[in-house]
């Protein structure tokens, strides 16, 4: 119980820190992966020790290629990574599908919240429209202009708490 206490505790830490700054601390994550490890230790001996360690690797492994290819920071990474080291494997896992979905969410509100957004769905709709009737129409979005930054963290933190909902352990 004192484990998801903590982890509720560092969610809140993370969400706020990631929404305020764009970043989520290694002064709070590596601590909590720290105490995750410990805790299942000193609660039931080697064994769950090493199921953490695997579990936190499983989290660090799901975010590990978005964050290569530029899709999100490290610090959402190590964030994922915590959750499994909190709860298993099974739990990160689930937990991933959901951040997914959230996540999805929360970038088509920043993309329809950014200036010209109106304008640009606009031009996508018709260039689908002229796709489906064989007119080529280029698509051509400059990089900088559908970008936006998206806080991760609290993808991952509704993602914990849709699986605590949904019953995960």
């Amino acid at each position: 119980m004192y484990l998801n206490i903590c982890l509720i505790v560092i969610l809140i830490i993370s969400v706020i820190t990631d929404l305020k700054s764009r970043k989520i601390y290694n002064v709070v994550i590596f601590p909590g992966i720290l105490l995750a490890f410990f805790s299942h230790l000193i609660s039931g001996g080697l064994q769950p020790f090493f199921y953490s360690l695997l579990s936190c690797l499983v989290g660090l492994l799901i975010l590990l290629i978005p964050y290569f290819m530029g899709g999100m920071g490290a610090g959402d990474v190590k964030l994922l990574a915590l959750v499994g080291a909190f709860k298993g494997i099974t739990f990160v896992f689930f937990t991933a599908i959901y951040m997914s979905i959230i996540g999805a969410v929360l970038s088509l509100i920043v993309l329809l919240l950014k200036k010209g957004a109106k304008q640009k769905l606009k031009f996508f709709f018709y260039f689908l429209y002229g796709w489906k009737n064989g007119v080529r129409i280029p698509l051509s979005f400059q990089k900088n202009s559908i970008s936006g930054t998206v806080p991760y963290g609290l993808a991952i933190a509704g993602g914990v708490v849709w699986n605590w909902i949904k019953g995960g352990i």
